[in-house]
């Protein structure tokens, strides 16, 4: 299950897909901090380490984090009592893993979603925070981190959904899809920050409804899905090997 149809303005085919995705993180590496910080208002580590603790987060957990980025779910980790040495994170993109800010402190390793480069039943924990609209396949990608999770292990998925409402989808159509990639452009250095905004909010608003997902968990062969809603937006998904 694709998570979104082709996006033909960006690139056309799937064969296409990755090789786009993975030189637009690349490019904008530089600025992904910065952008994130003016998007969520200075609250994206407080919210993803709280999300952790909701889905259950403990210091003896061992957690595996795909689609890293610069860090900012690790840190949510290491925020909640996690020690480092107990933090893998994985990116695909060669930038964002020499922009990572836990570098030197934790793992990294360059790999994707879809062929996690490590043996099974090794991780409590698996998180992916705002990128499971890049993975190649869905179901694929979450029978991958099944397999990856001991007996008993969590799958924490944080993802931006549409709202329900008239008002939140006006709102949140203007905000991520205005807002952001003008203040992108405002504050980057990179000549594509704007570009990776742009996509970031057409990779919402053509994501598949978040029942899909949740099909998507269970066809995965994972149990007690449930997602969690949060401000009508930031929606957590979680799911627990058995």
């Amino acid at each position: 299950m694709l998570p979104h149809a082709d996006l033909d303005h960006y690139y056309h085919g799937q064969d296409a897909r990755r090789g786009f995705i993975t030189a637009l993180f690349d490019d904008t590496a530089v600025d992904y901090d910065r952008i994130n910080a003016v998007m969520a208002l200075g609250t994206g580590v407080r919210y993803r380490r709280d999300a952790l603790r909701r889905a259950g987060v403990r210091p003896e957990h061992r957690v595996l984090d795909i689609a890293t980025g610069t860090g900012l779910v690790c840190a949510a980790a290491r925020a909640a009592g996690v020690p480092a040495d107990h933090v893998i994170g994985v990116d695909p993109s060669a930038g964002m893993l020499a922009h990572h800010s836990g570098r030197g402190q934790h793992r990294l390793v360059r790999g994707c979603a879809d062929a996690l480069p490590f043996a099974d039943e090794q991780f409590d924990l698996l998180t992916m925070g705002y990128a499971l609209r890049h993975v190649d396949d869905l179901v694929g990608a979450l029978r991958e981190y099944r397999r990856v999770l001991r007996p008993g292990g969590r799958v924490l998925l944080l993802e931006i959904s549409e709202p329900r409402t008239f008002l939140g989808r006006a709102f949140t159509r203007f905000y991520f899809g205005g807002v952001v990639p003008r203040l992108a452009r405002l504050r980057a250095k990179s000549a594509r920050a704007k570009d990776l905004m742009d996509y970031y909010w057409a990779t919402i608003a053509a994501c598949v409804p978040p029942a899909k997902i949740l099909q998507a968990l269970a066809d995965a062969g994972l149990a007690d899905i449930r997602r969690h809603v949060v401000l009508g937006i930031f929606s957590e998904y979680t799911a627990r090997r058995a």
